[in-house]
């Protein structure tokens, strides 16, 4: 068994170091280099795209930083455009977070840029690029320009056997009509750790053995479902965050730029498929090997008979006490902006895109309530830079003819939810990360057509 103390070391809740930016002007070595370059991936023997991916892999290297220890990276664009790195999920100064709207600087083509911060809170995050890819379905998010970052805390308790990072992705992108005329993306392979099934490294198990799986969705714009055929999966931490009730599902739903940690007792020997529980997506090539020691023959699929997930499940399984301070509510209202029939939607926060998007400033050490009223129908993944958030409420429909209570929530913090369509959700954060804040749906397409605003503090 993994008890909570264990668990709060696994997913970062406790010990959170100060962060600082400071642009190094010596000539010592970094702690990490990153090549920004383009690269021909191969995604199996008869798939292969030109792509721009980080130190010549995708997904790019695995960064662990220690809780407390201050870190130095050089970032090199080695394109022929503007590029930043954005620190998902981390509490840094604008400055070094990574998105130009909040004041990073981008790095000019053949150019470079070397950080220095201390890196909170701990658990699993990532990094990607934050460009836009201004309707080109092989540049930004849709490219190969994502990776892993781990902030290990200082007293790691190590409850596994092993540990496995794997990345969900989408290739090959192109536009398809909606019955409305309005254009999306569509993919034409979908991959692990940017292979298709039968392509990448299987994972290598033995009987017995507890692994870790830490899953990021680093798709440009889609949600995906992952099971493991012939086991459960056991999840521990959300977004790198501790869940307070740690639950057996039978598959994951990530959105875009969610993570999920999960422990698997390997107890079931034989050769099985990891992959997409959806029939057509997996056979896109969103599914790879588990392998265990000493088995043979073929790869066993058990096909689900429903899409299966709630954030609820994870929640604290009985009331929590209210803040004694009432929160400061924010309504956020999102709507699709129709620009012609073969055409993208635009997308509007309160009425108005970005840059023209805005909120009254926030007040430091305060405690505000973002009220998200999904007008739209689409489901969005939405972020916020710099800050976690506490899941409040989910699921409350907007239509007159659907009128039902939302589902309140506690102890669940993340960087990313997901509001279904037309309905209302809430989440809490506390204003203490001063500076610019960017707060923008995940999906590359909407980001790119105003789904984005800018908080900023008094």
């Amino acid at each position: 068994m993994i008890s909570r103390r264990d668990l709060l070391k696994l997913s970062g809740l406790v010990g959170l170091a100060p962060s600082f930016p400071a642009f190094a002007q010596d000539s010592a070595a970094p702690d990490y280099k990153i090549d920004i370059a383009p690269l021909t991936l191969d995604l199996s023997p008869r798939h292969s795209l030109k792509t721009i991916a980080y130190n010549g892999q995708v997904p790019g290297p695995l960064l662990r930083f220690s809780e407390g220890r201050a870190v130095t990276i050089e970032v090199m664009n080695r394109t022929d455009r503007p590029e930043v790195v954005h620190w998902h999920g981390l509490f840094l100064p604008p400055e070094v977070d990574g998105a130009m709207e909040e004041g990073t600087k981008l790095i000019a083509p053949n150019m470079s840029a070397r950080y220095t911060f201390t890196p909170r809170p701990t658990g699993f995050r990532w990094y990607h690029t934050h460009a836009t890819a201004t309707g080109d379905l092989t540049r930004a998010q849709y490219g190969g320009q994502h990776g892993f970052l781990m902030i290990e805390s200082r007293d790691n308790p190590g409850r596994y056997d092993q540990e496995f990072f794997l990345a969900l992705h989408d290739w090959d992108g192109h536009l398809v009509a909606s019955d409305d005329g309005t254009m999306n993306p569509s993919y034409n392979v979908a991959t692990i750790n940017g292979r298709m099934m039968g392509f990448g490294e299987p994972l290598r198990v033995r009987q017995g053995q507890r692994i870790l799986l830490h899953i990021l969705n680093s798709s440009p714009t889609e949600v995906h479902w992952i099971a493991l055929a012939g086991h459960t999966l056991r999840v521990v931490a959300l977004d790198g965050n501790v869940v307070p009730t740690v639950k057996d599902v039978p598959m994951l739903r990530l959105a875009p730029a969610e993570r999920v940690c999960t422990l698997v007792e390997m107890n079931n020997p034989g050769h099985w498929i990891l992959g997409e529980v959806r029939k057509h997506i997996q056979a896109a090539g969103m599914a790879m090997l588990v392998e265990y020691a000493n088995q043979t023959g073929s790869p066993q699929w058990q096909q689900p008979d429903a899409l299966v997930w709630s954030y609820e499940q994870f929640a604290v399984g009985q009331s929590a006490d209210e803040p004694a301070e009432s929160p400061i509510v924010i309504p956020l209202l999102f709507e699709a902006k129709f620009r012609g029939h073969g055409s993208m939607e635009s997308w509007t926060i309160n009425g108005k895109s970005y840059p023209d998007s805005r909120a009254e400033p926030l007040k430091a050490g305060r405690r505000y309530r973002l009220r998200f009223i999904n007008k739209s129908m689409d489901d969005h993944p939405l972020h916020l830079h710099r800050h976690s958030f506490e899941l409040r409420s989910l699921g409350a429909p907007l239509a007159p003819a659907r009128i039902a209570a939302p589902r309140s929530i506690r102890g669940i913090i993340k960087d990313v939810v997901l509001i279904d369509s037309q309905t209302q959700a809430e989440v809490e954060f506390i204003a203490d990360n001063p500076g610019a804040t960017l707060f923008h749906c995940h999906q590359q397409n909407h980001m790119d057509l105003g789904f984005m605003m800018l908080f900023d503090y008094a």
